[in-house]
């Protein structure tokens, strides 16, 4: 039984298979290509069924270099978007001879390709079949340029088969070589030599890298410094030296010796055992200046940039700083015998003698009075160093005007008159005592306190008069202190109110008066308010003692006396002040008798 099932099992799959192909055949749109056509029958090859976007996979299954391609985003394909179905551009189905990868050449972008074209390779003359040939696919074209370019190729393969690594698309002769990434790098000059002066007959290798390899001839020191001429020179020009005379030898160069050429030390290029003394190549220069006086070690006071210009420090080595002027002096000024021999004096006389206005009075120690910024800036403090400080405008006389012939010693008197008895306008009246009453500053001011010092304190108007005003016959003893004795001709009572002025008046103003009449021992009231400031209603003659004391009624009323002086001459007794007529009552009165 299993086996009668078996056999009806085989026998309906042998018939299903060609009606199956059969079937496949009759429902294909056309004939597919010839290199698909043995796989025309087996849909399934290029078909999944229901799933349309499955093809291009299936494509690339079979097609294995452009499904690697796709992969890694590499080559033509590998460049396109990869949402873009292989269909689109190479569709089947369209008969045997169908040309299913047919495309515009001349619109092709190799930019999108592993091989851009560039420089001559954009040339016209450049066909798409000198790279690509008929017989090959497109990505078989050769990638290397000596593929192409073997019989262009003058180093003979010498040089490899990468010509890419000296060479550029546009031109054989433009050449891209990096000679810095070699053993030898091309500097300075090298950098304008072509190839072939040093790669003779266009061999590369084994090319000799010592200098005078290429250089002997221009070795103008025949070969004593040895073949290293990069020691000295540079690449840019024989003439510019690299050798760094500073870290190399034992003798640094500095200043002018750095624009000296070579030769100038370096006699017949002889380059050991050089002098490195001074005077053996300057002995010229010090012949003229010391004569040899100062030695030998020039470098103590002089630099390498100038002869003029000298660092030695005399303020730190030597026990005299110079300072002012002696900045100035040149050395052979003071220094005229030999330097280490000789020694200098440092006192200023030993130099200044004859500059000595004093002649020898103040002794050698200038020091104590002058400066060494000049013989007229005196330093000596008159004020503490003496009795007698410089005060005003003694500050700004000279010292000639009292020291006369510049003697100092000579004890000088310091009282004022000892110099200034010709400025004395009152001719001795008041004493030698200037300074009682002025100062050093200016005669014309006075310090004299007229209110501490005298019995007449000035107040008002008074502070704003000259002395000589009231002291007019320039004497101070004898001034008078009343008040008409001075303004005799500003009293317009003319003495009718007596000579106490000041009894009425103050010393502001004449004008202004505060004399008060009620504080005397008659109060002006009634009728008497009156009068006011009319003085001359009452006091009528010149005053004396008797008139400006009394008080009674009847010295000025005598003539309203209806009584006739029958009651006597105290009319205020019955009578008020503010009218006759009013008598005061209860008032008891008796006549006169």
């Amino acid at each position: 039984m299993t086996t009668t099932l078996r056999i009806l099992a085989l026998a309906s799959l042998l018939f299903a298979l060609p009606f199956q192909a059969q079937a496949n055949k009759l429902l294909m749109p056309g004939e597919v290509i010839k290199s698909h056509a043995k796989e025309e029958e087996n849909c399934e090859k290029c078909h999944k069924k229901f799933d349309k976007a499955a093809q291009s996979q299936l494509c690339a299954d079979c097609h294995k270099d452009i499904g690697k391609d796709l992969k890694e985003k590499r080559g033509f394909h590998g460049r396109l978007d990869a949402a873009k179905e292989c269909k689109e551009c190479h569709t089947d189905h369209k008969g045997r001879d169908a040309k299913v990868a047919e495309f515009d050449h001349a619109k092709f972008d190799h930019t999108k390709t592993d091989y851009p074209l560039k420089g001559a390779h954009l040339n016209e003359k450049v066909k798409c079949t000198d790279c690509h040939k008929p017989e090959k696919k497109f990505r078989e074209a050769p990638a290397y340029c000596n593929d192409c370019h073997r019989k262009d190729d003058k180093h003979k393969g010498g040089l490899g088969t990468d010509c890419a690594k000296c060479h550029v698309e546009k031109d054989w002769k433009t050449t891209a070589f990096d000679h810095n990434k070699t053993k030898f790098k091309l500097l300075g000059k090298h950098e304008e030599v072509k190839c072939a002066k040093c790669h003779i007959d266009n061999k590369f290798k084994d090319t000799p890298m010592q200098c005078n390899s290429c250089h002997k001839k221009d070795d103008k020191h025949k070969g004593k410094l040895g073949p290293k001429c990069e020691s000295c020179h540079t690449e840019k020009s024989w003439k510019e030296i690299l050798f760094d005379h500073d870290k190399k030898t034992k003798y640094p160069l500095l200043g002018k010796h750095r624009e000296v050429k070579c030769d100038k030390c370096h006699i017949d290029n002889k380059f050991k055992d050089t002098p490195k003394v001074c005077s053996a190549c300057h002995k010229k220069d010090d012949d003229k200046a010391h004569k040899g006086k100062f030695g030998q070690k020039c470098d103590t006071c002089h630099v390498e940039r100038e002869w003029k210009e000298i660092t030695f420090d005399h303020d730190k080595a030597t026990k005299y700083p110079l300072l002012g002027k002696h900045k100035q002096a040149k050395c052979a000024a003071c220094h005229k015998g030999d330097l280490y021999k000789d020694k200098l004096p440092t006192k200023c006389n030993s130099c200044h003698e004859k500059d000595d206005k004093h002649k020898g009075n103040f002794g050698p120690k200038c020091e104590s009075c002058h400066v060494e910024k000049d013989w007229k800036e005196v330093l000596f403090d008159h004020d503490k160093q003496t009795k007698y400080p410089l005060l005003g405008k003694h500050r700004q006389a000279k010292c000639a005007a009292c020291h006369k012939g510049d003697v100092y010693k000579d004890k000088l008197p310091s009282d004022c008159v000892s110099c200034h008895e010709k400025d004395d306008k009152h001719k001795g009246q008041e004493g030698k005592k200037c300074e009682s009453c002025h100062d050093a500053q200016t005669w014309n001011k006075t310090t004299f306190d007229h209110n501490r010092m005298s019995a007449f304190p000035l107040l008002g108007r008074h502070l704003l008069v000259e002395c000589k005003k009231c002291h007019a016959a320039v004497t101070f003893k004898d001034a008078r202190s009343d008040c008409w004795s001075c303004h005799e001709k500003d009293d317009v009572h003319k003495r009718k109110l007596a000579t106490e002025c000041q009894i009425c008046h103050n010393t502001r103003d004449w004008k202004a008066w505060d004399f008060d009449h009620n504080k005397t021992s008659f109060k002006l009231d009634g009728p008497h308010k009156k009068i006011g400031g009319k003085c001359y209603a009452c006091h009528k003659k010149p005053m004396d003692k008797k008139v400006l004391l009394s008080t009674a009624c009847g010295i000025c009323h005598d003539r309203d006396d209806v009584h006739n002086g029958n009651f006597g001459d105290r009319c205020e007794r019955c009578h008020e002040g503010n009218d006759w007529k009013q008598i005061k009552m209860g008032v008891v009165t008796t006549r006169k008798k």
